[in-house]
């Protein structure tokens, strides 16, 4: 893993495919046949993509589930493995 935090699933979201297609969050939630709410949720980091979502952002954005899957993975890894209990856990493992 690297030191460097990994880009979120909002980011991913935002810039690499709604901004360049020009989505909205109320058309992105139409494409995906869900409430605006869950599209909101998902901008701004307060839901995770479960499998479910993976499926459905696939089918609109002709990406693979797996593909949304490992940006959720990567990130919350990254977030586990930078957490201070388990640098704590770690160092004291390591002496």
């Amino acid at each position: 893993m690297t030191k460097r935090k990994p880009a979120l699933v909002s980011e991913i979201l935002i810039e690499e495919f709604m901004k360049p297609m020009e989505l909205t969050q109320a058309a992105l939630a139409a494409a995906m046949g869900v409430q605006r709410k869950h599209v909101n949720e998902l901008c701004n980091d307060h839901r995770n993509v479960t499998a479910a979502t993976a499926l459905i952002l696939s089918r609109v954005f002709g990406t693979s589930p797996d593909f949304w899957l490992n940006v959720q993975r990567r990130s919350e890894l990254w977030e586990a493995m930078h957490d201070p209990k388990e640098q704590a856990a770690s160092s004291a493992q390591n002496r």
